[in-house]
């Protein structure tokens, strides 16, 4: 281990810990939602701690923020770690940010050990990668990938009616239709695992092979409001009965298709959200995934017939839509055995991982040879202020960023 390069892993928690203090809330997490004053003030102290490094910096036209260190061939396309700095609004300090901050580790380590690289090495702070303030999980680096058009990412807005355009200018960003992307040799991101599966195996280190499949799906209902105490039972249209008969149906389905699937409903709204109203109209969300993609499939499948036979029973409108999905991603074997022999060598103990969460990574794998490192949190908790993981472990897992990210960058080929 004396042999090879490391961070300062001293620096690097002191630094989770200020860039924590940006929207920090009552309970030790973070409120650092995309495009506020609180995600720019973030990246403004980044860039001071960047300054003394003399990395070129650029910030493309959808808000992606880069940090670019050349290599000694500079035309050769570069190896890019990077992450996001936007949280939930009830998010922790870890994610996201730790892959910004490692890879910050990375070009400091390469500029005070006086280490040149053949590639250039280039840090990525990916724009909206939660997706809270605008609903589009890990769009910045889907527009930046091409997965998304850069004019459906402008329209999109937050609660208040602001839109990603207007959010955009506001913090004087220059806006274009289109984004360039810059030519990558392989791709890097560091992260809390954000489950239970490395605490549970005692391993330091995740080597993340893909990302399973995902969606997210709104079930809208309609049915009539009516009075809560003179309407009789069997006369109302209530879409709340449909509800009550499609979740029980999705948990059993959930179950049935085995321990690696998952279904969430985060979000139930009814209209007018009276108490004394039968509700008119009820909204639902059901977030499904699984790393096979028949039994996601199957998943996907299952929520629109068992929606569909309770709609039916009730004699009521209504319907299931898509309206995000992100494919399974295989990683880049290269970059895959890259993460495989840093950890090796540096004497980490690691498993082989699939994400169970989206992640930028998943949108530059599109174009890119790419893979993830991830390390342990405290019982796997995230998006959640009580996030935690531990000093030696962000250290461990930014050094094994640092030596897989050499071993491709001093590489000519």
């Amino acid at each position: 281990m004396a042999s090879l390069p490391t961070i300062n892993g001293e620096r690097l928690w002191s630094r989770l810990m200020q860039m924590g203090q940006i929207g920090a809330t009552a309970h030790g997490g973070c409120n650092r939602q995309a495009l506020t004053e609180l995600d720019f003030e973030g990246r403004k102290l980044l860039m001071q701690w960047a300054a003394p490094l003399g990395c070129a910096t650029r910030v493309d036209p959808i808000g992606n923020l880069f940090l670019r260190r050349d290599g000694t061939g500079k035309d050769l396309p570069a190896v890019l770690t990077g992450s996001h700095l936007d949280t939930q609004p009830t998010g922790g300090k870890f994610d996201g940010i730790y892959g910004v901050l490692a890879g910050l580790e990375v070009l400091e380590c390469l500029h005070e050990q006086g280490i040149r690289t053949t590639h250039p090495v280039e840090l990525a702070v990916w724009c909206n990668e939660e997706g809270a303030r605008f609903s589009a999980a890990m769009m910045g680096s889907a527009v930046w990938s091409g997965r998304l058009p850069i004019q459906a990412a402008y329209a999109l807005k937050d609660a208040r009616g602001v839109s990603v355009r207007e959010a955009l200018e506001r913090a004087g960003v220059p806006l274009d239709d289109s984004v360039r992307r810059q030519p990558l040799k392989a791709a890097f991101e560091a992260h809390i695992e954000q489950g239970p599966i490395l605490e549970k195996q005692s391993k330091t280190i995740g080597i993340v092979t893909g990302v399973q499949h995902m969606c997210r799906n709104e079930v809208l209902v309609h049915g009539q409001e009516t009075h809560a105490g003179t309407t009789p039972m069997a006369a109302r249209r209530d879409p709340i009965r449909v509800l009550a008969e499609v979740l029980p149906e999705l948990y059993r389905t959930a179950e049935r298709i085995g321990p690696d699937a998952r279904m969430t409903v985060g979000i139930i709204e009814t209209y007018p959200g009276s108490p004394n109203t039968v509700p008119g109209r009820l909204r639902f969300t059901v977030d499904l995934r699984h790393p096979q993609q028949q039994q996601y499939r199957a998943l996907r499948d299952a929520l629109q017939q068992i929606v569909a036979e309770a709609l039916a029973r009730h004699r009521l409108q209504g319907s299931v839509q898509c309206y995000w999905e992100a494919p399974g991603v295989t990683f880049d074997e290269r970059c895959v055995g890259a993460v495989r022999s840093a950890a090796g060598a540096l004497g980490y103990s690691s498993m082989e991982i699939i994400s169970g969460a989206g992640h930028d990574s998943c949108n530059v794998a599109e174009v890119a040879p790419t893979s993830m490192i991830f390390v342990p949190c405290a019982g796997g908790l995230s998006h959640n202020e009580a996030e935690q993981a531990t000093p030696a472990d962000l250290e461990a897992g930014a050094n094994v960023l640092l030596n897989a990210m050499l071993s491709l960058a001093r590489d000519g080929q």
